[in-house]
């Protein structure tokens, strides 16, 4: 069969399922050619709220995080709040009992508005500023990862009392991932070097410090990673290490913070992440390791943040313009890479589903492109799509519930989309859409 033949088929086959892993689970087929998520018609929520607009499936996000707490019950389970923080979210987080890890101060006044419990939270980040570390300090979260020499002196020239802190180690393992989101090799700007020795030298300046208390390590070599064997190697080399300082300083950690990262599928046939396989093989290369260096097993900590809002999430476009170039269809939207930026900073790609109505069972490939004024401003390339879409249509991206809300911007002064959960036939909405008057009153003239 040639690609001018498969196209047809491939579009027949993609508006007749859902792709499982890709959808939230609330996902359904509705009436004439619509779906229903959390048991609402995209057509209704588009209407409703207009698009673009972040569709967050409240179901969906409590099921991942209840997928890890029985998968690894003796494990913390810390949500990576960076992949999508809210309110709203953050509730969910709390009541199904998982922990939280924030990078700023914003992230934390986030959680600390909904009084999110200090003893569960972790604060990260590379770069601290005295803003940051004073907000974490303040409201007593549990534990701080330090990330430099110089944010060891600062913090321990900022705590009250003994500050539980971890340090972030580059374990040298390689993730097999973008180059722009690998966070476990060596030379780049997370953590200290094991190899190199820079992580040693950083527990002796933890240790000389009086208002620290050091509590563990924590490593973390990357996102969408879906090979096991590498979260395995990484927990075999922090074990190893914490038998160094154990020799070295005659001390036992009893915390490891083994990170995130773990991949979802954003398209079908992408590699999925298999959470028990990983279970059992990291707890089984702990216990080895620790029995080998006859270590008392530390507390684990892992982060998932992906994995437990990306799937939850649909992104609503409405189609404005179809363009025919001279060999590919463009297809405009309303929104673009102010709010989803992940296609232009590492060439992410993704499913899109055209919903609302019946469509020609004829299908074209056609690069889905956003309204921004750069050539770069791709949602979708090459994706299958009816041959009469016309503008008006919706168009439903799936798997946007993580880095989407997180990192969208207001390039070309757009405001940003909305978010809105779905639950057992209603709809909330988390955050709303930001308007011109939201755009002007920063703006100080």
């Amino acid at each position: 069969m040639t690609l001018s033949e498969l196209i047809p088929t491939l579009g027949e086959s993609l508006r007749g399922r859902l792709e499982p892993g890709i959808w939230p689970l609330s996902t359904a087929h509705g009436v004439d050619g619509d779906l229903l998520l959390g048991g609402v018609p995209l057509t209704q929520l588009a209407a409703r709220f207009g698009t673009p607009a972040y569709l967050l499936d409240e179901a969906t996000v409590r099921r991942h995080c209840r997928d890890y707490r029985s998968a690894l019950p003796d494990v913390e389970i810390a949500y990576a709040g960076k992949s999508m923080t809210s309110r709203g979210v953050l509730r969910w987080i709390a009541e199904e009992g998982l922990s939280l890890d924030v990078c700023s101060a914003g992230e934390l006044a986030v959680a600390r508005s909904i009084a999110f419990p200090a003893s569960r939270i972790v604060f990260h980040g590379n770069v601290k500023t005295p803003e940051d570390l004073k907000a974490a300090i303040g409201y007593g979260v549990d534990r701080i990862v330090v990330d430099s020499l110089d944010e060891i002196e600062q913090l321990g020239a900022l705590a009250r009392y003994p500050q539980n802190v971890l340090i972030r180690v580059t374990p040298g393992v390689d993730a097999h991932t973008h180059k722009a989101i690998a966070t476990g090799v060596e030379d780049q700007k997370f953590g200290f070097s094991l190899a190199s020795g820079a992580a040693l030298d950083a527990v002796g300046r933890v240790l000389a410090q009086p208002s620290l208390r050091l509590v563990g390590l924590h490593c973390h070599i990357g996102s969408q990673v879906s090979r096991v064997a590498s979260f395995e190697e990484a927990a075999r080399r922090m074990v190893g290490f914490l038998a160094v300082l154990q020799i070295r300083y005659g001390i036992t950690l009893p915390q490891l913070d083994l990170g995130g990262g773990h991949a979802v599928p954003y398209r079908p046939g992408d590699p999925s992440f298999d959470l028990r396989g990983y279970a059992d093989r990291l707890l089984r290369a702990v216990n080895y390791e620790c029995s080998s260096h006859r270590l008392p097993l530390p507390r684990l900590t892992i982060e998932p943040g992906r994995a437990i809002v990306g799937s939850a999430g649909v992104t609503l476009y409405r189609v404005v313009t179809v363009k025919h170039g001279t060999s590919r269809t463009f297809v405009a939207v309303d929104g673009g890479m102010s709010d989803n930026p992940r296609p232009s900073l590492y060439g992410a790609r993704y499913s899109v589903r055209p919903v609302g109505r019946h469509f020609s069972p004829i299908s074209h490939p056609a690069t889905v492109v956003g309204r921004h004024c750069e050539a770069g401003d791709v949602l979708a390339e090459d994706v299958p799509l009816p041959a009469d879409l016309r503008p008006g249509d919706l168009l439903a991206v799936p798997c946007t519930g993580a880095y989407h809300h997180s990192l969208a911007s207001n390039y070309n002064m757009v405001g940003r989309p909305p978010v809105v959960s779905v639950r057992d036939g209603a709809a909330r909405l988390l955050v709303r859409r930001e308007t011109e008057d939201d755009l002007l009153s920063r703006d100080l003239g």
